[in-house]
């Protein structure tokens, strides 16, 4: 397996490239001051998702395109638990469209319908290698150390505790990760990704899946409730 993680220097390309276009510098600006409140979905996280954007799409994408939507992919960022949040990247793409005009940017169509597409909770299809690249690098954003911290974080702010004292990995009960944060990793994490449409997405996808079964095997020794395996065979896929 060949893993496609980017460099040091490839992130520090990212912010060189912003530096020097200056609508991509107002884009960033107008992100920074929407992106606020969440560590889930900041502008580090969207700076994060424009490097693995332009690693997964590779030639066949526009670095600036790939910015410019990273950028923008969260800039409407409506609560988890929120009845609108299935309309986050509708109402993201709109503001990008609107945007992305008043700076005169190429390809708006392009990278508006990579925002409006790139959403797990809608389940829409991106339309362009741009749009399976975003949809891709937003997605591994919940996997690895990074979706363990995000994963709490959220759930501390929707009230939930780690995980049920009684039943932790849900053998005698339904998953509800509105309630147990552990519940998470079995309801949609570790089933991510397959779902992932590139191979470079995928691989890192399941390299980050397997960290993840590491923690929750190690989570396991330290309350004294190893995971069923059960619970992980679903989870523990070769890697393709």
């Amino acid at each position: 397996m060949v893993w496609y993680v980017p460099s040091v220097q490839e992130f520090l390309e990212v912010r060189a490239f912003i530096e020097n276009d200056t609508a991509l510098s107002r884009v960033l600006e107008e992100a920074r001051s929407r992106l606020t409140g969440d560590p889930g979905h900041d502008v580090a996280h969207c700076l994060r998702v424009a490097a693995w954007t332009i690693r997964i799409g590779g030639p066949e994408i526009d670095p600036r395109h790939a910015i410019a939507a990273a950028l923008l992919h969260d800039v409407v960022n409506i609560p988890k638990d929120s009845p609108d949040r299935s309309r986050a990247s509708e109402r993201s793409a709109e503001f990008a469209r609107g945007l992305l005009g008043e700076l005169g940017f190429d390809a708006i169509d392009l990278i508006g319908d990579a925002i409006h597409d790139h959403s797990y909770s809608t389940g829409r299809v991106p339309r362009s290698p741009l749009g399976d690249a975003l949809q891709d690098a937003d997605r591994l954003e919940a996997l690895g150390a990074l979706g363990i911290l995000r994963t709490a974080s959220c759930g501390a702010r929707m009230g939930a505790d780690y995980f049920d004292g009684d039943d932790p990995w849900a053998m005698h009960r339904e998953l509800d990760d509105g309630k147990h944060t552990v519940d998470h990793f079995f309801r949609k994490l570790l089933l991510l990704p397959p779902t992932l449409r590139t191979k470079a997405g995928r691989e890192e996808a399941e390299r980050r899946a397997t960290f993840m079964i590491a923690f929750l095997r190690q989570l396991g020794d330290e309350i004294g409730s190893p995971p069923p395996a059960r619970r992980l065979s679903e989870a523990e896929r070769p890697p393709r």
